[in-house]
């Protein structure tokens, strides 16, 4: 059971700020608090009472979306539903509507926020190495001289390490910055122990450019998790690809190189077995999504190995 002394409600960030700097130590932040309540059951976190809750969902400034100056601007309160219901961001964001469908279930996706996901910092979660494929950002505000002050971090230099972050204790992050990828094709991939509500024992994300005869890749980002304490993007395999000819045979060939990443210290032979694989799904999944013609010659290359 979860109870707390005060529930807190700010409709302003510098509201929000205050109740956080001043709240007693314990205290805990949420917005769509999906991952608050399953700890605060019987067999995880048994009874947990906080001295009080900020809930931030009630700011106006930390919800919505901008896009302008070659960037998305994801207010800290969108939720993983919204990729999959709103068009514009599933054209700048195209990773993103395939990394939602695989999160969780309806009735979570509709509260569960994206920058929730990223400081929550779990290995496994599916959001942040899609956000680390399109060189995603982390803002934050914090009260300095009673003015509000923001930084941006990126998101490599923001996850620490399992539930580890850089937000410090009288921060909230207040959006997530990430590249508009528009006319790229975007492909998310996940396995886990079983089908539905599935925790990733690895995943990976990719977003593709081919150029404008679409036999060439003119940008790849590739991101991993789940095989590691934080999750990878994976530079070198991108500088591989970048400039060649597109081939069933190259991207396998780069995708192998893949299985180095994995560092996890449980099922390392079985991530390694899958974490190819997924990197090549991947990049020929983007592929089609970007409905790139030399896709379906891949296809016929693949039917006649």
């Amino acid at each position: 059971m979860l109870t707390c002394e005060n529930y807190h409600r700010p409709t302003t960030l510098e509201e929000a700020l205050h109740l956080l700097r001043e709240a007693p130590e314990g205290s805990r932040l949420v917005a769509g608090a999906t991952d608050i309540l399953p700890y605060a059951r019987e067999g995880r976190g048994g009874d947990v009472h906080l001295p009080a809750m900020i809930d931030v969902t009630r700011i106006e400034a930390l919800s919505g979306y901008t896009i302008a100056d070659g960037g998305v601007r994801l207010g800290a309160d969108i939720v993983f539903q919204d990729f999959l219901t709103d068009t514009t961001l599933a054209r700048h964001l195209p990773c993103m509507p395939f990394c939602a469908v695989w999160f969780a279930d309806d009735q979570i996706r509709e509260q569960a926020t994206l920058a929730g996901n990223l400081v929550n910092a779990s290995p496994a979660a599916d959001g942040t190495p899609a956000v680390l494929a399109m060189n995603g950002a982390v803002e934050l505000a914090r009260l300095e001289g009673g003015a509000v002050a923001r930084r941006t971090v990126p998101v490599t230099d923001f996850v620490k390490g399992p539930g580890r972050t850089d937000l410090a204790p009288d921060e909230i992050v207040t959006a997530v910055i990430c590249d508009s990828l528009d006319g790229y094709g975007g492909a998310f991939e996940k396995v886990g122990q079983r089908r539905s509500l599935v925790i990733s024992v690895a995943c990976a994300a990719a977003v593709v450019k081919t150029d404008v005869s679409g036999q060439f890749f003119e940008d790849v980002r590739i991101a991993l998790g789940g095989v590691g304490p934080v999750p990878q993007r994976l530079n070198d395999i991108e500088e591989k690809l970048v400039g060649e000819r597109i081939s069933a045979g190259i991207v396998a060939k780069a995708s192998s190189a893949a299985v180095e990443r994995v560092a996890s210290r449980s099922r390392i032979a079985y991530r390694r077995r899958v974490v190819a694989g997924f990197v090549e799904a991947a990049i020929e999944d983007a592929l089609a999504a970007a409905n790139a013609p030399v896709h379906k010659r891949m296809q016929r290359e693949e039917t006649h190995v």
